[in-house]
């Protein structure tokens, strides 16, 4: 890998921290962990990034919140320039999207 390269994966993960500060005020579970981000793609030395995520139904209460504030979350991170995020249905979540821990503390398994 390039440094560029290696800088642009240490952005994506520096990212996925910041996600997991973030909260459906329904869920005691961060999104990251439940499964509401597709993708996070970090393109560029100025560090431009698409988020794809989802929410648990088209009709979630906190739909119009939960995109600003993953766009603020990411946007935190020193040298990202732009976030963008997209909602996307396509596949639709379901609990098995979420990680071991969040189905453990949900009480899935």
């Amino acid at each position: 890998m390039s440094d560029l390269e290696l800088e642009l994966e240490q952005t994506r993960l520096d990212i996925i921290e910041c996600l997991r500060q973030v909260f459906d005020p329904e869920i005691p579970v961060n999104i990251y962990d439940m499964g509401l981000i597709y993708n996070i793609d970090v393109q560029g030395e100025d560090r431009k990034v698409h988020i794809d995520m989802t929410l648990t139904t088209p009709n979630c209460p906190a739909a119009q919140e939960l995109p600003a504030q993953v766009q603020l979350a990411a946007s935190q991170v020193p040298g990202v320039s732009t976030v963008a995020v997209d909602i996307v249905w396509d596949p639709p979540w379901d609990p098995t999207k979420m990680s071991e821990e969040a189905q453990f503390q949900l009480g899935f398994i």
